[in-house]
């Protein structure tokens, strides 16, 4: 123990030196100077310089007694070293961490159990050697036991940290600190120390602020500091990015923070943000980036002044509005669509509660209900209903509020002046059970429009049905009329005026042609006549029938015409024109009967730009001239307007009219590529207008007389003629008329007879003359066989229906001529010296 306590003595006084070393030649006397202390030595050497051995003597004793002396001092001191050293050992050994001393050859003088429990110091085994066993698993380990063991004695005091695995488990950590010993070099004192919870609780603690530095620089929102030079003090990664820099480059004093605003306060500390500063500042400004980058963002400062009054940091929060900007845009750009489908959707659409009452309507549900929106906002929907179909409509919206979701919408009629038919659709709005509120919106969808053009389509397919029925007919008539007005003819051939037959004759000609009239108005109104048109002025046409139409309307009737300046011209038939006024006139005349009135009759140019809805009709753009007919008569009930140009249709007493008037009217305008409209009201009159498309060139002379062919002209002839009709009445008279004129006719009943006839004398036929429609071979399929025998081949058509109704198969036939049924024998000899005389 001695030895411990020298060392720890050592320790306590690291600056003691060694002893300085005696002159040899004192070395004994030295020795039993301090072996029999001072006094004695000093008598002991007189006795022995006099030579007096009893002074000697007594110098020994008092040495003696000097000696006892010292050992009884050297037995206390002994024992309170003793008492000391245990007394260190105590204390040393009860310390938590390991301690361990060892001497310069690395000899253990001191040993802990705490150290040798950390370590597993083996038996006679050095610390080092322990302490290099623990670690040698661990590169790093021991190459930091070496180091510290080297400075240690080397005389300077070091500290290593080294890790011991521990299996699959996690490893254990020591603190290892060698002190060296002051006094003697090469001793080391050993301090161990078991650092594994401290360690784990680092890892913890390291952990955590990983995660609270990773959330503060990847924020959402942005976070800096600044100093009192506006300097950054910290930038997390968020704003930095915003700020289109790393934090690095904000943090390392070329940027301040009146550098990053797009607008910095005038006459503000460098750390503020606003003009007006203070300890707390927040509100709104824009940030601009280092490439230009600007964004909107809202920001929260907090200014902290130190205790001296001069150091300043911020601590400041930076939220980028832009995400919310254009969240808000967006959301303002659908609402803003939203708002333009709901208000400029072409259907009524409107919102109802769940009572059922109208919250929010669009401008096309006014317009479908003729109503001001403030009229309608918290009406019951099923008021604006008619009050017949209003309990339908309630039951349906029941239905759609508790849930259920009808396919088939609802048809029904709103209330008020206008009669307006309309698709409901209903659908609810929100969940039932949800929190927010719940409602319908609902769906009026205009059928006004299509259900009157589904009447007008049952109608014209009506029509179209009657008038395929009047072309058959008519085509039946025109042959009967054609034998019967040509028979007449011939007979009136051999009986001259003057005979007691000619006026039979002539009675019955004039009956033919009046039903001849009729059968016109058959095709007029199934549009299948066949018009001649040509280019007229329609005020020649008018001023020439001014006379006629006021014998017609009678002397109580006031007519007056109002001529259009620079009226264009048109292309249609004139005949079929004056016919159409005409009635238009007498149907005027009659709805003025008895009481008189005005009749007006104005033309004009009417200039059509866009595409305008008349009615059912839509008139293309265009140039136009208008006729009106204007009269002051009794007028048209509502529910008329839609059947006048029905065929049969009148309002007139029995026998008083053939209901044929208008429809033919309409037939011959729409032929002619023109519109008709009328507008009326009962007490007000009638007004009838036509739109005729306007034509560029040279106006026709009008024609007055009838019929066409010249009166006395030569109408005679040669040649030979193939006449191929399937009417035997039609072909007979046909034969005798033109054979009468001087021309050599062959007969065929049909196509079929007559291809066999030319066969055998095709070289020698002039004339080609054939009906349009014949069993089994169709008169354009005969003229196209023949033409490939004889490609000049003359060919004239004749038929009861219209030239148009076959204009596509007389292309296909090649050039030819058309006689439409019924003729007379003069018009059928007129046209064929005309086609014989023509070049082909």
């Amino acid at each position: 123990m001695g030895d411990a306590t020298s060392i720890l003595d050592g320790r306590r006084d690291r600056t003691a030196r060694p002893p300085r070393p005696e002159p040899a030649g004192l070395t004994a006397l030295t020795v039993v100077s301090r072996a029999l202390g001072g006094a004695g030595l000093a008598t002991a050497a007189a006795g022995l310089v006099a030579g007096h051995i009893g002074l000697a003597w007594a110098g020994v004793a008092t040495a003696a007694a000097g000696f006892v002396a010292l050992l009884v001092r050297v037995s206390r001191l002994r024992r309170r070293v003793e008492r000391d050293g245990a007394l260190v050992t105590g204390a040393l050994e009860g310390l938590t961490c390991g301690e361990a001393v060892c001497d310069a050859d690395g000899k253990p003088v001191f040993v802990n159990s705490t150290f040798s429990a950390l370590v597993d110091v083996h038996p006679g085994e050095s610390p080092a050697a322990a302490l290099k066993r623990l670690v040698s698993a661990d590169p790093d380990g021991v190459a930091g036991l070496e180091r510290v063991q080297e400075r240690a004695r080397a005389g300077v005091a070091a500290t290593t940290e080294i890790r011991i695995p521990r299996g699959d488990g996690p490893p254990e950590w020591r603190r290892l600190q060698a002190l060296p010993v002051a006094g003697f070099p090469g001793a080391i004192h050993w301090r161990l120390e078991d650092i594994t919870a401290r360690r784990e609780l680092e890892q913890v603690m390291l952990r955590e602020q990983s995660k609270l530095v990773d959330f503060m620089d990847h924020a959402p929102v942005g976070f800096f500091s600044v100093d009192q030079d506006g300097a950054f003090l910290f930038v997390n990664a968020t704003l930095a990015k915003w700020l289109e820099s790393t934090p690095g480059e904000l943090m390392d004093g070329g940027r301040h923070l009146h550098n990053v605003l797009a607008n910095p306060p005038r006459g503000a500390a460098p750390y503020d943000l606003f003009e007006a500063g203070g300890p707390e500042q927040r509100g709104e400004l824009t940030m601009c980036g280092v490439r230009g980058r600007r964004f909107q963002a809202s920001v929260a400062q907090s200014v902290v002044i130190a205790d001296d009054g001069r150091t300043v940091h911020t601590r400041s929060v930076v939220r980028d509005l832009t995400p919310e900007r254009e969240w808000e845009e967006a959301l303002r750009l659908s609402e803003q669509r939203f708002q333009r489908f709901f208000e400029d959707a072409p259907v009524g659409i409107a919102l109802a509660d769940e009572s059922g009452r109208l919250a929010e309507c669009n401008d096309a549900f006014l317009t479908l209900t003729g109503a001001r929106a403030g009229d309608v906002i918290g009406r019951p929907t099923a008021e604006l209903i008619e009050p017949g179909e209003r309990d339908l409509v309630d039951a349906r919206l029941r239905e759609v509020l508790g849930g259920s979701d009808p396919a088939a919408p609802l048809e029904v009629r709103l209330s008020g002046e206008r009669d307006v038919v309309v698709q409901l659709y209903a659908r609810r709005l929100g969940r039932p059970g949800a929190d927010a509120g719940t409602g319908l919106i609902l769906h009026f969808i205009d059928l006004t429009e299509r259900k009157s053009l589904e009447a007008q389509f049952a109608q014209s397919q009506k029509m179209q049905a009657v008038g395929q029925l009047a072309g058959g007919v008519a085509h039946d008539f025109n042959n009967l009329l054609t034998a019967m007005i040509g028979f007449c003819d011939l007979l009136l051939l051999r009986h001259k005026p003057g005979d007691h037959s000619f006026s039979d004759i002539m009675q019955i000609k004039q009956n033919a042609n009046r039903a001849a009239n009729l059968v016109r108005q058959l095709l007029a109104f199934s549009r299948q006549q066949t018009l001649q048109p040509r280019i007229i002025n329609v005020t020649d046409v008018l001023a020439e029938l001014s006379n006629l139409l006021r014998r017609l309307i009678g002397e109580n009737i006031d007519l007056k015409m109002i001529h259009g300046r620079d009226l264009g011209l048109v292309k249609v038939d004139q005949n079929q024109l004056e016919q159409v006024i005409i009635n238009l006139v007498v149907n005027a005349r009659d709805a003025m009967a008895g009481a008189g009135g005005r009749l007006t009759v104005v033309t004009g140019n009417y200039t059509v730009t866009a595409p305008e809805r008349r009615e059912h009709e839509v008139i293309p753009p265009g140039e136009y001239v208008s006729i009106e007919v204007i009269d002051t008569g009794i007028g048209i009930p509502r529910e008329n307007l839609q059947r006048i140009f029905e065929p049969f249709f009148s309002t007139k007493e029995v026998g008083s009219g053939t209901g044929l008037g208008l429809s033919t009217v309409y037939g011959i305008v729409r032929q002619t590529g023109g519109f008709i409209f009328v507008d009326s009201a009962p007490g007000q009159g009638a007004k009838f207008t036509i739109l005729l498309p306007r034509h560029q060139g040279q106006p026709a002379p009008v024609e007055t007389g009838e019929p066409r062919e010249r009166r006395g002209s030569d109408l005679t002839g040669t040649g030979i003629i193939m006449l191929v009709e399937d009417e035997d009445a039609v072909r007979v008279f046909s034969a005798r008329a033109l054979r009468n004129k001087g021309y050599q006719v062959l007969e065929a009943k049909n196509g079929e007879a007559a291809l066999q006839q030319i066969g055998d004398d095709g070289g020698r036929i002039d004339l080609l003359i054939t009906d349009v429609v014949m069993p089994q071979m169709d008169g354009p399929t005969l003229a196209r066989r023949v033409r490939e025998r004889r490609p000049d081949m003359k060919v004239i058509f004749i038929s009861g229906y219209a030239e148009d109704r076959f204009k596509d198969e007389f292309d296909g036939a090649g050039a030819a001529h058309f006689l439409p049924k019924p003729f007379s024998l003069k018009q059928l000899a007129s046209k064929v010296k005309e086609v014989i005389r023509g070049p082909g």
